[in-house]
């Protein structure tokens, strides 16, 4: 009836405003009740008892416990609740939902644009070295404490796993704790950070994405940059169970290399649509349940998601999309935890693969919430397990490596010696030849 009467546009702005006046009010009650708690009604209750007892108490040093606090509620509660309603009408003031969700301004000239950059900063090469990409590590975790309360001394032991990998390769880290877009929460928050990320970096030639419950446990593995001089993004998965099956879990999104490029710009333009909360969402992921195969019935997920983007546009899409198993690029936790100790007997970091994987991931275990699709027990033990068994090729380095892969205590495994630039390491992590970065001699 408003859109009618007043249009569209103005409709919004009416309803907004009464939101607003909502609120307001709402706050302002919230406001004179704790003030009048805290202040005192007078003896009776009457405006004369206020004044004097106003009067009285602004004069005083020191307010009684009692007074301010009434019924549990603070002045601080008050300020809180208008902090969380002032938040949440932010987050209701969205687009039109009659027009598609988008990322950002279209952006169509990016590769041209790019090149000019680069060439007018030959400083920032997007290439360390021939075959050496420049790459970007990119991951994070929530902006809220974790509900488990051993949650966030997880997460530092992941993002300390990860630093220590991309030092050993000369890759660049950037750990995100703040959500961009309201809209794209859940699995959803990774596509406005890697678009924002893509173009305020243009010397950054790839893009590592890595979920915060995945670790390194191939600290030696060098990716085989080369193989991908013609792809634009790389994911774990099978061409098979994608473009034939049209399997849900055909691929894995919990580690991706993107390229900086106009193609990965677009793909990302293409994948996004299906990531508002809310009706948007739930409406895809039963679009999705119905179009791939076994997925259970919950809102769009991005995996699920680039499954079907590429089934659907495999002509548009899928001549620069290397679906990778040669290495792990994600390995699913639940099938190489408990093989760690038959690794260590029988094989040697630098595989990557089945053998010693590059990644091991814990899919489904949710260290940070309370419940996950696996016990938190189960979970939390194994990946201190994975932890210690990466971190191990670290300790190495230096002398030491932890009692086992379940105990945090560290052991001496080499003598102290007098001669330390002699030391060797046997797997050439120390000073990897892969880290090397060529430097021309000065006149």
């Amino acid at each position: 009836m408003l859109e009618k009467c007043l249009g569209a546009q103005r409709a919004r702005r009416f309803q907004r405003t009464l939101r607003h006046c909502k609120v307001t009010i709402l706050c302002l009650v919230l406001t004179v009740v704790v003030l009048r708690g805290t202040i005192g009604a007078g003896k009776f209750g009457t405006p004369e008892q206020d004044f004097v007892d106003i009067r009285n108490r602004f004069y005083s040093r020191k307010l009684p416990e009692s007074h301010r606090l009434l019924g549990g509620v603070s002045f601080y509660d008050v300020v809180f609740l208008f902090l969380w309603f002032s938040e949440e009408e932010r987050d209701r003031e969205k687009r039109n939902p009659n027009e598609p969700y988008r990322l950002g301004p279209k952006i169509s000239n990016w590769d041209e644009r790019r090149s000019t950059w680069l060439h007018e900063n030959p400083y920032f090469s997007n290439f360390i070295r021939p075959n050496k990409p420049r790459v970007l590590l990119v991951t994070g975790s929530s902006p809220k404490p974790c509900e488990n309360p051993v949650g966030d001394h997880y997460l530092l032991k992941s993002i300390k796993n990860k630093i220590d990998y991309c030092r050993l390769h000369g890759i660049e880290v950037f750990y995100n704790m703040a959500l961009l877009d309201a809209e794209m929460a859940g699995f959803w928050a990774k596509l406005p950070l890697i678009r924002k990320l893509l173009l305020s970096h243009p010397e950054v030639e790839f893009l590592w994405w890595m979920d915060s419950d995945a670790m390194f446990t191939d600290m030696a593995f060098e990716v085989p940059w080369e193989r991908y001089k013609d792809y634009n993004l790389v994911m774990h998965g099978w061409n098979g169970m994608v473009y034939d099956q049209k399997n849900w879990i055909g691929l894995n999104t919990g580690s991706f290399l993107l390229r900086n490029c106009q193609w990965s710009l677009d793909i990302l333009d293409a994948w996004a649509p299906m990531g508002p909360k809310g009706k948007v969402r739930d409406e895809a992921g039963k679009v999705l349940t119905r179009e791939l195969k076994d997925r259970p019935v919950f809102e769009a997920d991005d995996q699920s998601a680039m499954v079907y983007l590429l089934a659907k546009q495999k002509d548009m899409w899928g001549d620069k999309v290397y679906l990778e198993n040669a290495y792990y690029l994600h390995g699913y936790w639940g099938i190489l935890v408990d093989r760690y100790e038959e690794m260590i007997e029988n094989y040697h970091p630098g595989l990557g693969d089945h053998r010693w994987p590059l990644v091991t991931h814990f899919v489904g275990c949710k260290p940070c919430g309370k419940f996950g699709d696996y016990p938190v027990e189960r979970c939390l033990k194994q990946m201190d397990r994975a932890f210690n068994f990466g971190d191990n090729q670290i300790l190495q380095i230096y002398g030491f490596r932890h009692k086992s892969l379940a105990s945090r205590r560290v052991k001496r495994i080499r003598s102290e010696t007098s001669n330390p630039l002699e030391v060797k390491h046997e797997l050439g992590l120390l000073h990897p030849a892969f880290k090397a970065v060529e430097v021309s001699s000065s006149s």
